[in-house]
């Protein structure tokens, strides 16, 4: 092969990554698989943490890992994704979060491979899996969200004739791919604070490109979110849906019973049958399930009503 020539390029923006499964991210990334060269680029927005002495470790062995560093205040989601691209050597962009871990040494292949299908596909979306201790409420919508968009071991074309368009769009940069070009040329992540992969997805499929479920790629990823903080990033990803141009719906009342009972009950019974809860987990989710439910409704009320003018992580860096 020749050194020269870069397949893929493995994007990973970190910040304070040390807690937040960063080193697992790494070492799983460098036990891939694959008969083609690739790199990691690695931008970092001010970790005040041992993100920066922890990815060091991995330049010092390997090679193709490439470390920039920008002050946090210049970061956002879409556009340093987008910058990253420009930036970039690889043909396809295969872009990661610090905490999503990929689940096997064929993850990389996986993601990479449906691009030979046909020249048209613009995206490809990873298989994401939960970790076994998050809350119920995440757990459930990981899995259902995911199996929705196809077979877990096969892939599903997605372009703008779908039945579903909500479901062509769906896009989640956790675990995703994009055709480099494509992002030069012609579709760029638009540059907001939330909810980029989402606005991509949608411009993807408006401007006649294909997606793909990839139902093999898979990574462990779930947020490691406590109760506490739930409401503001759900208020932080609803704000930023409106941003990419989607219509939120002002959350009903009877939303709220819905949510907090119906929904919450089945939370408690999902909680007591899961086998990989612990006892205590066990007593935690099942006393505080509807209070999550309740979390997710208000922080919804909140991005409806504006209680803020910008996303919480905004102004965390003001």
């Amino acid at each position: 092969m020749s050194e020269s020539n870069i397949k893929a390029t493995i994007f990973i923006p970190v910040y304070n990554g040390e807690k937040d499964h960063l080193k697992e991210t790494l070492e799983a990334v460098y036990n891939q698989k694959v008969d083609f060269n690739w790199n990691l680029l690695i931008i970092d927005s001010g970790s005040r943490d041992k993100s920066l002495e922890i990815i060091k470790s991995y330049e010092q062995k390997h090679k193709n890992l490439i470390l920039k560093q920008i002050p946090n205040t210049e970061y956002s989601h879409g556009g340093t994704r987008q910058k990253a691209a420009e930036i970039s050597e690889g043909e396809i962009m295969v872009y990661l979060s610090q905490d999503a871990i990929p689940a096997d040494k064929n993850w990389l292949l996986n993601m990479v491979k449906p691009f030979e299908i046909n020249p048209k596909i613009a995206g490809v979306l990873g298989k994401q899996v939960p970790r076994n201790y998050c809350f119920p409420l995440q757990k459930r919508d990981i899995d259902a969200v995911f199996n929705a968009q196809g077979p877990a071991d096969a892939i599903t074309i997605y372009d703008s004739s779908s039945k579903d368009r909500n479901k062509a769009s769906f896009y989640s940069d956790v675990c995703s791919a994009a055709r480099r070009s494509i992002l030069i040329e012609d579709v760029p992540y638009q540059s907001i604070s939330y909810s980029e992969d989402q606005a991509f997805g949608k411009d993807i499929i408006n401007k006649g490109y294909l997606k793909v479920y990839a139902g093999k790629a898979t990574v462990v990823h779930s947020n490691d979110i406590q109760l506490s903080e739930y409401k503001g990033r759900i208020f932080d990803e609803c704000l930023g849906l409106e941003k990419a141009g989607f219509i939120l719906s002002k959350p009903r009342k009877k939303d709220l019973l819905r949510e907090v009972v119906k929904e919450g009950i089945k939370d408690i019974k999902y909680t007591i049958r899961d086998s990989e809860y612990s006892k205590f987990q066990k007593l935690y989710y099942a006393v505080s399930a509807p209070i999550f439910r309740y979390a997710r409704w208000s922080g919804m009320m909140a991005a409806y009503k504006h209680d803020y003018k910008n996303s919480l992580e905004e102004q965390r860096k003001k």
